[in-house]
Formats: C-alpha cells, structure tokens, sequence
C-alpha cells in the first residue's frame, strides 16, 4: 500500500500553513508535499531539494503534509543532513547493483557510518576486489537511470511472506522482530528492486551523483553475533561532490604516509608480538618520548598542585565490587585467584585514588586535594579490536583526581580546562571540541544525584565560556563528563581528555570530609585527563606529526654523520658536547657515502643532522642540515649547540 493512499478523508479541503526558517510562511488549500512547497518557492529549488524537515523530523519529498509545520527543506548545502541522506541511498543503489550482478545474495542491513557506509551480503564465498570493481560500475548505471525510490507501507505478515518467498530469509528475520500489528516500511527502485528501510530517502537514484566509490570488503557475523553465520560486508565512501570525494581519499593516502604502525617501525619506537598480545615493547627511542612526555606533564601537573602517587596492579574484587567497576567491567577486567582471594588487574585508577584519600580524615581546608598518577592499567580488549598503539590491552593513563566540595567544582573546572588547553596548543594542537555527555541508560546513582552533577558540569561550563555540543548518554555510569576532542593536522579527530563530575564513588567507597560545621560530609571526586593514556597519545602524535617530532619531542634530537674518517675524533667531541648540553645526540662515522647517511637519518626522521669532514674538523666548525630542507648552514660549534639548546627547551 502506498502511504499517499493513507490521507485523512476530508483531506483535500484541508488548509496548511508552513513555516519556513526564515519565519516566512506559505499556505496552502490543501496538504502539501515537500516537493510541492520546493516547487511553490522556484524551480533552482525544486531541482536542489533532497528531503524536507517537518517540525525537526527527516521526511522524504513525497510525503503529505496534512497539518501546520515548521518545515525546512534539505539541499546540498545542508552537510551533514546531506551526507546522511547521500549515503543512505548508495548503500541501498550497492545492494541493488550486487543483485542485479549476483542474484543469488541476500542483502541484509546496511547502514551510514563515519566517512561512508557498509552493506552486508550473505554469500557463498567473499567479494574479490575485481568484483567491486564491477559492482561500482552498475552502480553508476543504476544512478544514471535515475530510478524514482518511493516509499510503500506493508502489512507486516505480508512483508514477511513476501521476502521469505524471495529467499530474504534475513530481511524476514528482521521484520519478525517487530511487534504483530506494526506496518512495514520499504522503498522501491524504479519498477522492481525493493529494500526494507524506515527511510527517508532522495527522491530518485540520479539525485545520488557519481561521488561515491566501493573501499574494502571484510568480514561480519549476523547482527554482530560470532555464533552466527559470517557475511561478506563491503565498505564504501560517498560525497556531495566529487571535489569531497578527492579530498577524502587524498586524506587517507595521507593517513597511511602517516600510520603510527608504520612509522613505529620505520623510526624504531616501538613493536608488538603476539606473545604478548595488545601490549607495547618500546625501544629506546620510543622510551624517549613516552619518557620526554611524561616529563613534560608531570611538570605541568606539579605547577598546578597536583600530588603525585603510585597505587597497586593487582586489587581484591572486593572493591571492585563496592566500587560497581565489576559490575560494569568484568568482562574487560584481568582476573586471578591467589591463596584462595579473587583479585583483578586493575583496568582504572579510581578506586585506589579513594583508598589513599581515605586513610586520613580531611578537613575541608584541605580541599581541593589533587591526586595524580601515571596508573598502569589492563583491559581485555578482543583481538579483531586492537590496532596499534590505538587499541591496547596494558596502557598508562594520565590519571588524577580532584576530591573537592561542591562548590569547588567550578573553579577546579575551570582550572583543570584552562591546563588541558595550554598542553593541547604546546603539542600543536589547535582545534579543539567539547561534547557533553550526560546519564546513560545503565547508571549508578539516583536521578537526583544525576540532576546535582549535571546541573554542576554545565555550570562550569557556562562559566568557562564553552561552546559543548550534546552526546546523550554518554556519560560514565557514575557521573557526566566532558570530552575534549582535537583536531590533527590532516582534519581527523580524536577524543582524549576527559573530565568527569562524581558524586557516587564517594559514596560507594565511604569518602568523607570534615566540614567548616565540624560534621562530615561526601567530598566531589572530579576524574580528569589530558592525554588519555600515554600509548594511545604518542599514537596519535606520531600521525599529527608525521613523525616528524618537535625538537624537545624527538626520540633523537641531533646526529653527528662524518664525510671521511679524517673527522671521527672531531665528530667525537661533537657528540660529547652536545650530551654535555642535555640534547638527544647520535654519532654516524660508519664507512657510507654522506648523501646514503642523510637519506637513512631522513626516513628516521631526526630533525637535526650535523655533517662533518677534515674542514669542518679544521675550522671548529659544523655544516648544520634540518629535516625537510635541502639547505644547509655553516655555523660554530657554539653557536649550533646554544641554538639547539633553546629549540629543544620543553615548553
């Protein structure tokens, strides 16, 4: 049954009024359809029109408007409601070309992710990448015919009987999901093809443009479930135009110049193996920048009060237990039995952080008492999940934790954003986001506590002056939090530093405080980070910088490379001075040719090589060459190590 079938009798005798964002208004005799008020104000719209927003809900074109709205209509330059809509229907326009190609599939859900879509496909054996070749040129033959896709409400026993007389055991599956009595919603391309869907969609197949392409294809258990049958699941990427589409793939050629991974190996930071699966080795060189970065925050955390303590790896599940992390966690925990006492690897840092608050009795003068530690974590992360140092199963976290009183949550806020941001800028990164997460459905606490927290974090907010944007849901299940996501240097982003608003824990674990009335009270306990952990933030920094480190940030800040052995005791006392000032310093007097030394230390990106031979070893001098520049410089001993000395001061 087609929905326009579904009108209210009296329908057409109907007046509609319309509210445009612009405050204008449109009446109209009759219901009205997207399309129509499209077509009402001109024809450039008509054309430009995807969808239509009525009273903040997605609506296709088509659909009659049978009362007042506020309504907008959706065009290109709607981004991410484009993109939406965009990419929707070329997961649908996949599934259909794979039919056509490979009648024998069954299609089975294929939504919208970040950047694309996936569709997944039962299958006797896995798409090759030649077949996706073929499959994106009848997808490009279906936009061309630029089918009408038109939305059909169904019976749901009659959907049911309809895709299983198909052989669409798993779109019937689906459906018999749902209650008995509820309609059914699919949409038809063109004459034939059809595809269950809630929708919207765009009015035909040709609106979709050619600015899509098919990326990779993988694995996928049915709805996620191991212990059902593998998929074969294609992965595809779509734009609005395909100048997007360049840059997006432009990006991801850069992405893979610039992976940790790679760039891990190649510069000799760090390796796993299966042995010990999800847990870094760092190599010297990696150990010198997890260790330059941990000086550099441990400075900063000491200047801003912080106290630095060390907790215990291995805990009883008893506090686990007060605490609700095993509950929530267990599953993810480590977990061992010794004489007879279950215990677990500690994967967070925050009950230990109670148990120290715990053994003196606090007054309120002492608030707010700032806790940090580099804590070492674990966290059962399954194999498929782990990537790098992305993913990890042993990290260390940046952790602290602020016990303080209600109305010390705003000042320690605003303290705690204003010490996140300075780090961010100092290790290069700009741009920064702040989504606000509130309850989620599975929670400790009560909705008062709830009310008390929240209302305290957007305080804080407010008076930090933050523009946050809503993740509902999202928080912790003690308390809502701040996220902090930045920006890299190639447009991707990353969450990492957090900040969390906690009136349950204290609770839980029987924290108090002496309070000014002599009387004791449940301390606030703020769970902040900056870098998240230190594994994945190196991580990171190793792609926003391509490995190409700041000076004080470089695993190797200086090499020492000689042109001819008539240099070695000159490069020698090089070295030794250069050490003598604090810098990061190698010596290469191996038996190459200049130009081989130079390509080796450029792919290991050192930032500084100082080049020798018997005239410079004469002169007292060094030839000084920077990573990226194909210029070099003469200059003293002195001057090069008192210039080195100031680029390599931590910020």
């Amino acid at each position: 049954m087609d929905e326009h079938a579904a009108m209210p009798e009296g329908a057409d005798q109907m007046s509609v009024t319309l509210t445009l964002p612009d405050n204008s208004q449109r009446h109209f005799d009759g219901p009205v359809t997207g399309a129509d008020l499209a077509a009402d104000i001109g024809p450039g719209l008509a054309k430009a029109a995807m969808a239509v927003r009525v009273d903040g809900q997605l609506r296709d074109l088509d659909v009659p408007i049978t009362t007042d709205a506020h309504v907008a209509l959706i065009t290109a330059r709607d981004e991410e409601e484009a993109l939406e809509l965009i990419r929707h229907d070329t997961a649908h326009v996949l599934a259909e070309a794979v039919q056509e190609l490979f009648p024998d599939t069954q299609v089975t859900i294929g939504p919208v992710i970040k950047d694309g879509f996936f569709y997944d496909f039962a299958r006797d054996k896995p798409f090759t990448t030649e077949e996706l070749e073929v499959i994106e040129a009848r997808m490009h033959e279906i936009v061309a015919r630029n089918e009408p896709i038109r939305r059909e409400v169904w019976d749901r026993d009659q959907a049911i009987a309809h895709f299983r007389s198909i052989g669409e055991k798993y779109k019937a599956e689906i459906i018999e999901d749902l209650p008995q009595g509820e309609d059914v919603s699919v949409y038809r391309h063109g004459d034939n093809w059809l595809d269950l869907c809630r929708g919207p969609h765009l009015p035909s197949s040709g609106r979709i443009g050619s600015a899509f392409k098919l990326m990779k294809v993988a694995g996928a258990y049915w709805r996620g479930d191991h212990r059902n049958e593998m998929l074969t699941r294609i992965y595809g990427t779509a734009w609005r135009d395909k100048k997007e589409l360049k840059a997006y793939l432009h990006r991801l050629e850069e992405a893979e110049k610039r992976d940790h991974r790679r760039l891990g190996k190649d510069m000799q930071l760090f390796h796993f193996q299966e042995e010990a699966a999800g847990m870094a080795f760092w190599h010297p060189k990696g150990w010198a920048v997890y260790r330059a970065l941990e000086d550099y925050i441990r400075r900063k955390l000491d200047k801003a009060g912080y106290k630095e303590i060390k907790t215990p790896q291995i805990v009883d599940r008893s506090l686990w237990e007060k605490s609700g992390h095993w509950d929530k966690f267990a599953e993810h925990m480590y977990a061992l039995t010794s004489e007879d006492r279950d215990l677990a690897v500690k994967p967070m840092n925050c009950p230990c952080h109670v148990q120290v608050f715990n053994q003196h009795l606090h007054s309120y003068r002492d608030l707010p008492l700032r806790l940090s530690e580099f804590g070492s974590c674990h966290r059962y992360e399954p194999s498929g999940a782990m990537h790098g140092l992305m993913r990890v199963r042993a990290f260390t976290q940046d952790d602290a934790h602020i016990f303080c009183t209600e109305d010390q949550i705003r000042s320690e806020s605003e303290a705690f954003s204003a010490l996140l941001f300075e780090v961010y800028k100092d290790l290069g990164f700009e741009q920064v986001r702040v989504k606000f997460s509130d309850r989620p459905d599975v929670r400790a606490g009560d909705d008062a506590t709830w009310d008390r927290a929240e209302a305290a974090l957007k305080d804080a907010t407010q008076a930090m002056g933050l523009d946050v944007e809503l993740n509902p849901g999202e928080g912790a299940f003690y308390g809502p939090k701040l996220e902090f996501v930045l920006t890299d240097a190639i447009g991707r982003d990353w969450q990492c530093g957090t900040l969390q608003v906690d009136f349950v824990l204290p609770e839980r674990l029987d924290a108090s405080y002496v309070g000014e009335d002599g009387n004791r009270h449940r301390p606030v306990m703020l769970h902040r980070a900056i870098f998240g952990s230190f594994e994945r933030f190196i991580g990171i920094l190793i792609e926003h910088y391509a490995g190409r480190f700041p000076l004080w940030l470089a695993p190797v800040q200086v090499v020492v490379a000689t042109i001819t052995s008539d240099a070695d005791a000159y490069a020698q006392q090089v070295l030794e001075r250069l050490k003598a000032a604090g810098l990061r310093a190698e010596l290469d007097v191996r038996n190459e040719k200049i130009n081989y030394k130079v390509r080796e230390h450029s792919v290991a990106k050192v930032p500084v090589l100082l080049v020798v031979g018997k005239r410079e070893a004469e002169e007292q001098k060094l030839s000084v060459r920077r990573l990226g520049s194909q210029d070099q410089t003469t200059e003293t001993l002195d001057d090069a190590i008192a210039s080195l000395v100031e680029q390599a001061r931590m910020p």
